[in-house]
């Protein structure tokens, strides 16, 4: 099992590795750096140490939604990187109570029995983010394992972070976050039933909850969507939101894809936000709405062909 949940008991085939250490949400150019140097520092082989709950989410419980990739995809990205395992150290209480020294004595050292660690240039650990990268290295020279420190990666004149990408996608900025991941930031979930609304109009839409994922820029972009199992992706047009002019309610992505009439319900899909191209609008009547989503439609249309 490449996945463990946890730093305790571990069976030894999966102890004594190099250590790629941090948050890992959303897998840009900086965290791929810390995992190549980890690579480089094990040889070839590496593993990769994240925390669940994120640090953020413990602390905050209250804030609005944050995560670039839920775990499960994060997980399978970081394997398809070329790590061994995945080590999703529980933070909780006893984590956040942690001096710098025990989390690296107790954790790292006794728990994953590391041989190497590298980390990014500005991380931070121990009970109230008391450490730091020179720290951990000063204490790997005392313990026994090396120690990498990736330099900051920057790109299109924005540091290449996990905050970047959300301030991006916040903004309707999809573009820009693309530019951040290697790729465009992608949504996803499992197809629940809607109102069914959109049937009536000629947009039958695959309506999907973001729950903790980051909500995006509320209003139309042009997608892709991929259906589980396939390889295919398929062209759509999507709006993020709550629907002002058939009635408020928390907030879906809803995607209406082209030249398709299967029924998805219940079924995982991917959706790749590709453009931004419109707030959501309260429109006067149901006409004018109609009017304006074939007018949303035929743009998505030709942004996406422009985009091969």
């Amino acid at each position: 099992m490449p996945v463990f949940a946890g730093y305790r008991g571990l069976p030894e085939t999966a102890r004594g590795t190099s250590i790629a250490l941090g948050n890992f949400d959303g897998l840009h150019a900086g965290h791929r750096a810390v995992m190549d140097a980890a690579r480089i520092a094990g040889h070839g082989a590496f593993s990769v140490a994240t925390f669940e709950p994120p640090p953020r989410a413990y602390f905050r419980p209250g804030d609005p939604p944050f995560r670039i990739l839920r775990p499960q995809r994060r997980n399978d990205l970081i394997i398809e990187a070329g790590a061994d395992h995945v080590f999703e150290l529980p933070f909780n209480g006893e984590m956040a109570g942690m001096s710098d020294e025990t989390f690296v004595r107790q954790v790292l050292v006794e728990g994953l029995g590391v041989s190497h660690i590298s980390v990014g240039f500005d991380y931070r650990f121990g009970r109230g983010r008391m450490g730091d990268a020179q720290r951990l290295a000063s204490l790997g020279r005392a313990l026994g394992f090396g120690v990498t420190i990736v330099e900051e990666i920057s790109g299109l004149g924005a540091k290449a972070s996990s905050t970047a990408i959300r301030q991006a996608l916040m903004s309707g900025e999809p573009e820009l976050a693309a530019e951040l991941l290697g790729g465009p930031w992608i949504a996803d979930g499992i197809i629940e039933s809607g109102e069914k609304n959109g049937r009536t109009f000629g947009f039958p839409t695959a309506n999907m909850a973001l729950g903790d994922l980051i909500h995006p820029k509320m209003g139309v972009y042009a997608v892709r969507l991929r259906i589980e199992g396939e390889t295919e992706w398929r062209d759509g047009v999507a709006n993020f939101g709550r629907t002002p002019t058939t009635g408020l309610r928390d907030p879906l992505l809803e995607t209406f894809i082209f030249d398709f009439n299967r029924e998805i319900y219940g079924q995982r899909v991917e959706v790749q936000l590709i453009a931004y191209q419109r707030p959501e609008l309260k429109f006067p009547s149901l006409d004018a709405m109609i009017e304006q989503m074939h007018k949303d439609a035929a743009k998505a249309k030709e942004i996406l062909a422009a985009r091969r």
